[in-house]
């Protein structure tokens, strides 16, 4: 919890020492979806996110870090559509583990690729951001191919 703290701390000095590139420049808040968890986006340039996405899945825990392209959509204010990909590891714990491969009596450790096309909505008068999206994945090993990450994003933005 304490480099939570300690890495969102970093990202806010770097947001307010940055001029304001998209419609925000940092968003930090909550993912919910088939896997729940916390997301951070970061504008590295007016088109162009980094974005970091610790979540719980298979009763462990995954960290993903993305690329992402943003496009605004002509005559909507505030609304962009992105596409872009990136990378992932974790953990899944043996003994809380309901995956549907494998041994669940046993830990294991997964390593993949994410792709991730959606929505994101920023709100005119407000220090908020929406954004829906589908993140496939696919992991090296005996997990394979995810097509069912869809989640909804809510971050507060500076």
């Amino acid at each position: 919890m304490k480099k939570l703290l300690f890495l969102s701390a970093i990202i806010f000095c770097m947001a307010m020492g940055n001029q304001s590139f998209a419609q925000y420049t940092t968003g930090i808040g909550l993912r919910a979806g088939v896997s729940n968890g916390l997301t951070v986006k970061h504008f590295i340039s007016q088109d162009a996110a980094l974005e970091g996405i610790l979540h719980s899945r298979w009763g462990g825990f995954v960290i993903t870090g993305l690329y992402e392209v943003h496009k605004d959509i002509p005559d909507v204010k505030g609304l962009m559509w992105f596409f872009g990909g990136g990378a992932h590891v974790g953990s899944w714990n043996a003994r809380r583990s309901n995956r549907p491969w494998g041994d669940n009596r046993v830990g294991t450790t997964v390593v993949g690729l994410d792709g991730i096309i959606g929505l994101d909505y920023v709100f005119d008068n407000a220090p908020i951001n929406l954004s829906l999206d589908w993140k496939p994945v696919i992991n090296f090993g005996d997990a394979g191919f995810w097509g069912d990450e869809v989640a909804l994003s809510i971050r507060f933005t500076f």
